[in-house]
């Protein structure tokens, strides 16, 4: 089951913040059709949040057509988001977290590590002439 977690420094509102979670999990196939995410309980319980957001971000998934309430028992995954092996994401993530440990080794700390990542994904690779 998924763990929700709050960036409060993100700029990212928490609805958001909770379904860029959920997607990024469908994506990388940790949460699959029939998965059961948190009770809106549990995560006022885990991450200190307002009912109503986690409401907000379960409504805005299933209008999304990723999940679907079931009165009484659950919210619950009907659809996934992964098109590619999770073999090759086990070996992604391999390699990224010993990229990782060179990072920390060369004494960046997280936000410098997200800050370099995020600005090398938005810039253009450039063609070999």
């Amino acid at each position: 089951m998924i763990e929700f977690h709050l960036d409060g420094r993100s700029g990212v509102a928490p609805y958001m913040q909770l379904i860029q979670q959920v997607r990024q999990a469908l994506r990388l196939g940790l949460l699959v059709e029939g998965d059961r995410l948190p009770t809106v309980k549990d995560v006022v319980a885990k991450v200190a949040i307002n009912p109503n957001t986690v409401f907000k971000a379960y409504r805005e998934l299933e209008y999304q057509g990723l999940v679907s309430a079931r009165p009484g028992v659950g919210t619950f995954v009907t659809r996934t988001l992964t098109d590619q092996s999770l073999a090759a994401h086990e070996s992604l993530r391999e390699e990224l977290r010993t990229w990782l440990d060179k990072a920390r080794a060369a004494g960046l700390d997280d936000e410098s590590i997200d800050a370099l990542i995020a600005t090398t994904v938005r810039t253009p690779i450039e063609e070999s002439t």
